[in-house]
């Protein structure tokens, strides 16, 4: 009985052998990173969890009622952003792949890709100089004809620098990459699908939505959640357009507004010494969760779908 010859071992040349260690060498330096972050703010941030206003002025009295209400904020503002965000970017995303001549397509599709490169610091220059002011009417409109619903209830502020404002500036931020991705998911759903739905006689939007948008949709989760993961660490844009208080409310058109943590952060820190420090890094280490966190989720939702290579 014969047996079976050993594999041959392809010989490793010295540029496959650098390459190959080079990848797995910038590879681990990723996880090598990453751990280095967790690994300091968790360090930075023991002696605060347990601080009290005695030990660090900056507390009201305990480490975890001064970051509740930051939590509300950045999670709160994040939604308002993501509400207004995810109809509009899957509009455009529609429009290039499935509505627009394929030369304006084309234009527009580079547009969104440019606005994602915008500085955070030009929004928000944006958001105080020419959004804020502009947008007051508006909300004095809504605060007397809405006013019985408690989002538009409270006294209209005269400077539009509220929680809304911040979110409209967010949504406009975030709304590049979440156009980008949709835009690649619907131009991947198979011509096959689009053209046996027309051919069943239905219209163009029958044809999206029976097989462009079922298609997309783990596309589409994808696209919000990590929309969703921008807006939760947007700093200076929030810094500059909100004008913040350390509370808790849902009045979306009031002076009293609830600001995020990466913006508390930007400001505070300046001003900060001794364990105020500590407890600026720990509200970084909640957002570093928080954040991680909804990466996490969004690259779990892609995973699901195998065939989705849009956003892989």
């Amino acid at each position: 009985m014969s047996t079976a010859p050993a594999p041959i071992k392809a010989k490793m040349r010295l540029g496959d052998l650098v390459f190959s260690r080079s990848a797995l060498f910038a590879g681990s330096m990723i996880l090598v990173t990453l751990a280095a972050v967790a690994i300091f703010l968790v360090v930075q941030s023991i002696p605060a969890l347990f601080a009290t206003n005695e030990d660090a002025s900056i507390l009201p009295t305990n480490f975890w009622e001064y970051v509740g209400p930051l939590v509300f904020g950045t999670i709160w503002a994040a939604a308002l952003a993501l509400l207004m965000a995810v109809p509009v970017s899957i509009g455009i995303a529609l429009f290039i792949s499935h509505y627009a001549p394929r030369r304006l397509a084309s234009v527009l599709g580079y547009v969104v890709d440019l606005l994602a490169a915008v500085p955070s610091v030009v929004f928000g220059l944006w958001g105080i100089g020419v959004l804020a002011p502009a947008i007051v009417p508006f909300y004095a409109w809504l605060n007397e004809n809405l006013g019985w619903i408690p989002l538009f209830a409270g006294d209209v502020t005269a400077t539009g620098r509220t929680i809304l404002t911040a979110a409209v500036v967010l949504a406009v931020m975030v709304l590049p990459i979440m156009t980008a991705i949709c835009r690649e998911v619907f131009l991947q759903t198979p011509v096959l699908h689009e053209e046996a739905a027309l051919a069943l006689g239905a219209t163009r939007w029958e044809m999206i939505r029976m097989a462009v948008l079922p298609f997309g949709r783990p596309g589409i989760i994808s696209a919000s959640v990590l929309g969703l993961g921008r807006a939760l660490g947007e700093t200076m844009a929030v810094a500059m357009v909100l004008s913040a208080s350390h509370v808790i409310t849902f009045e979306l058109l009031t002076s009293v507004n609830p600001t995020t943590i990466a913006a508390n952060i930007a400001l505070s820190f300046p001003e900060a010494y001794a364990l105020n420090v500590n407890v600026l890094i720990a509200t970084g280490l909640i957002l570093f969760i928080v954040t991680f966190a909804v990466n996490a989720i969004a690259r779990w939702i892609v995973d699901r779908r195998k065939e989705f290579s849009g956003a892989n």
